[in-house]
C-alpha cells in the first residue's frame, strides 16, 4: 500500500524540519513549500492532507487556501498562533477543514493528523464499498454519491470535503434532524466538545451561502431551533 502523502507549507524552515521529522516518523511521505505560492504551485489531489501555516510572508495561508481549492478539495490543516473564534472563521471561510493553535504538543499534531487523513481515506473507500443511490435531488440540488460531485442548476458546485459530508448526511437522511453534536461526530469521527459547535455551525454557514449562489436554493438546509439541523 502506497504511503499516504502530506503537503507541509511554512516560511520557517526550522518548523517545516521538524513537523516533516515528525510525520516521516509516524510513517507519512512528506513535501515541503516554503512559502504560500509554492504551497499554491504544489498543491494537488495527489496528497492526502496540505498543512498550511496562516502567517507566511507575501501570501498568508488563508490566501493560498483560497487558491487551493481552486485546484483540489485535499483536507487542509491550519497551523496558527491565532486563537480568536474571528480567525478560525476567517480559515473556515476560505476553505479551511481543521485548525490547530501554536504552541501544540507533537502528540496532537500526529493525533489531528491521523484522524483527517483516516477520515478522507476512509471515506473514499466507504463510497467504493458500499452501494450508494445514483443521485440525491432536491429541487434543482443533485448530488451524486458515486462520484462525490455536487450540481446546482446544473453547474457543478466546489465544495470542501467536510462540507460535503455534512450535505450528504442530512441529504441521506431527509428530514431527520441532527443535532451540531449528531454531526460533529458522524462527519469529523471525534468526540464533540464545547468548541466543536462554533466548528459546525461555520461550515454550515459557508456550505449554505455555497447553495445560496444566484438565489437557487437558500432554504434546503433548515434550522431547528434549540435542536438541530435537517433537509427535507
Amino acid at each position: 500500500m502506497a504511503k499516504q502523502r502530506i503537503l507541509i507549507a511554512d516560511d520557517d524552515p526550522a518548523i517545516r524540519e521538524v513537523v516533516r521529522l515528525l510525520l516521516e516518523g509516524a510513517g507519512y511521505d512528506v513535501d515541503e513549500a516554503v512559502d504560500g505560492p509554492s504551497a499554491v504551485a504544489a498543491a494537488s489531489d495527489a496528497f492526502d492532507l496540505i498543512i498550511l501555516d496562516v502567517m507566511m510572508p507575501g501570501c498568508s495561508g488563508i490566501s493560498a487556501c483560497q487558491q487551493i481549492r481552486k485546484k483540489t478539495m485535499t483536507p487542509i490543516l491550519f497551523l496558527t498562533a491565532k486563537s480568536q473564534d474571528a480567525d478560525k472563521v476567517l480559515g473556515f471561510s476560505a476553505g479551511g477543514d481543521d485548525y490547530l493553535v501554536k504552541p501544540f504538543s507533537y502528540s496532537e499534531l500526529t493525533a489531528r493528523v491521523r484522524a483527517m487523513v483516516r477520515r478522507y481515506r476512509e471515506y473514499g473507500a466507504a463510497e467504493a464499498a458500499v452501494p450508494a443511490p445514483q443521485r440525491l435531488e432536491f429541487g434543482q440540488v443533485c448530488i451524486l454519491p458515486e462520484t462525490g460531485e455536487v450540481r446546482l442548476c446544473d453547474e457543478s458546485l466546489a465544495l470542501t470535503d467536510i462540507e460535503y459530508r455534512i450535505l450528504l448526511l442530512l441529504a441521506s437522511n431527509p428530514k431527520k434532524i441532527f443535532s451540531a453534536q449528531n454531526i460533529y461526530e458522524s462527519v469529523w469521527g471525534e468526540p464533540y466538545f464545547y468548541a466543536s459547535n462554533n466548528t459546525v455551525m461555520v461550515h454550515m454557514r459557508n456550505l449554505r451561502r455555497k447553495l445560496s449562489q444566484d438565489g437557487a436554493y437558500p432554504d434546503l438546509i433548515k434550522t431547528v431551533w434549540g435542536r438541530g439541523y435537517h433537509i427535507g
